[in-house]
């Protein structure tokens, strides 16, 4: 992990040089005339002490979260391919530039950077000591703060990372369940499992059409932290859960069933925000509710043109069972509401090719039918990095989800697949502020995008939905 350190003690010293100092410091000796400084441009040096320094550059504009996370990310991840076990970052220069504030990105980047997924083999790797030293003392109060609080997302983005990154046959619904239970034990969150028998008994009976094709049972984890007692605002964060996803009878095409095992990406988003809300104590409340599933076929799975009842009592058709994220978020939708007394929804999912296609897989879909709340959530992402594209609904479009034979069905046509699916779940919000996000392209990326992704899981949502919770931040 990341220790905070007024100098340099053991270990490779790591430097960030901008073009506007680099003859300053080439004239004392300290750097090859080679070394332009541009961004992300890397240098190792030794001096006649053997000891070595890794200069990274970090070019002439200015740098932005994404940017300070990457510079970051890029220096931890050159000492681990050295698998050096100790580095010490000098912070001078970044936190002169931009106050101690930018200790956060730093520290979020660092300890992303060094991220190693779970691996089923004997080798397993170690974790690097990183240190961050070279501040004035007076700002010390202020770095370490900043340092502990991106610590704990951090830790949150990792572990969301590990829960998409595991094999379907190591999550089964249950064992995602135990898995968060497990992560946040420590906290004051307070967790409660809904198993099957009380699904069946409560009517959830959307997420149980869905789970009912497997014979690893669906459940649903409530997640309650009560961080600001003296408020009556609840925020609703719901995340599909869903841990293998054959597609059902609308199979999935082979190229696509590698993938199939990471349906849960909203679920761990919402669960490792969850945790970092609470491991920093933020002044807030806010319920996490996520249904847990497999889509599977077999001889009781749901069929295209089926009607199913929902928790809220509307009537649904079954246009394909592929579109089966939106079920079981409509049912953990209406709980939100009708249970925990939500005052606004937040719904996450990697639910939509149609995003993919759309945006890529570095912007994530947004929609919401509230400027206000949509407007809290962008101050949001504009602190996490993260990137998103509000989309927009009208009357014609809430018209493709209207069922001949049911109140709803789920699907629309062949055209604005990620606006109807969204809007099937709002059609569960009970006119509360809602907003939802579509992480089908940024949960996953081969290759990284950013310094700060490896190959695989993101944890996308972590550090956006932490941050719109959070207040006073």
């Amino acid at each position: 992990m990341i220790q905070l350190v007024n100098r340099q003690e053991n270990g490779i010293k790591v430097s960030f040089v901008k073009k506007e100092r680099l003859e300053e410091i080439q004239k004392s000796g300290g750097l090859s005339e080679t070394f332009k400084a541009d961004y992300l441009e890397a240098l190792w040096l030794t001096n006649e002490q053997n000891e070595f320094t890794l200069y990274i550059g970090i070019g002439e504009e200015d740098l932005d979260c994404i940017q300070r996370k990457e510079i970051a990310a890029k220096a931890v991840k050159l000492c681990k391919e050295k698998e050096l076990h100790k580095v010490s970052i000098d912070i001078t220069d970044i936190i002169n530039q931009y106050s101690a504030q930018a200790v956060f990105d730093l520290a979020e980047g660092a300890i992303l950077g060094q991220y190693n997924q779970r691996i089923f083999k004997d080798n397993q790797s170690s974790k690097m000591e990183i240190e961050f030293c070279n501040y004035n003392e007076e700002v010390q109060e202020q770095v370490r703060a900043y340092m502990n609080d991106a610590i704990s997302i951090a830790e949150g983005i990792c572990f969301a990372r590990d829960m998409v990154n595991l094999p379907a046959n190591r999550l089964r619904p249950r064992d995602f369940a135990q898995e968060i239970c497990d992560f946040v034990k420590d906290t004051s969150i307070e967790t409660e499992v809904i198993y099957e028998e009380k699904l069946r008994e409560m009517g959830m009976d959307a997420l149980l059409s869905v789970g009912e094709s497997s014979q690893y049972p669906p459940c649903m984890l409530v997640m309650r932290y009560k961080g600001d007692p003296s408020s009556n605002r609840i925020t609703g964060l719901v995340g599909k859960g869903v841990t293998v996803d054959t597609g059902g009878y609308c199979l999935k095409p082979s190229n696509s069933m590698l993938g199939i095992k990471g349906d849960m990406a909203g679920g761990a988003a919402v669960s490792a925000a969850l945790y970092a809300l609470a491991k920093n104590q933020v002044k807030t409340n806010a319920v996490a509710v996520i249904p847990m599933c497999e889509n599977r076929i077999s001889s009781g799975s749901m069929l295209p043109g089926d009607v199913i009842r929902s928790y809220s009592g509307k009537t649904i058709e079954i246009i394909n069972t592929d579109a089966e994220g939106r079920l079981i978020l409509a049912d953990a939708v209406s709980y939100a509401v009708k249970d925990e007394g939500v005052t606004e929804i937040l719904d996450i999912a990697t639910l939509t090719g149609a995003v993919v296609n759309m945006l890529g897989f570095s912007i994530g879909g947004a929609i919401s039918d509230d400027d206000k709340w949509f407007d809290e959530f962008y101050k949001a992402y504009q602190k996490s990095g993260e990137r998103y594209w509000r989309l927009p609904f009208y009357k014609e479009h809430e018209k493709m989800i209207e069922s001949k034979i049911a109140d709803i069905k789920n699907l629309g046509e062949s055209h604005c697949g990620t606006i109807t699916a969204g809007l099937f779940i709002r059609a569960f919000a009970k006119e509360r502020p809602w907003l939802h996000l579509d992480i089908a392209g940024t949960a996953w990326v081969e290759p990284p995008i950013f310094e700060f992704q490896t190959k695989g899981a993101t944890g996308a949502g972590v550090s956006s939905i932490y941050h719109l919770c959070n207040r006073e931040d």
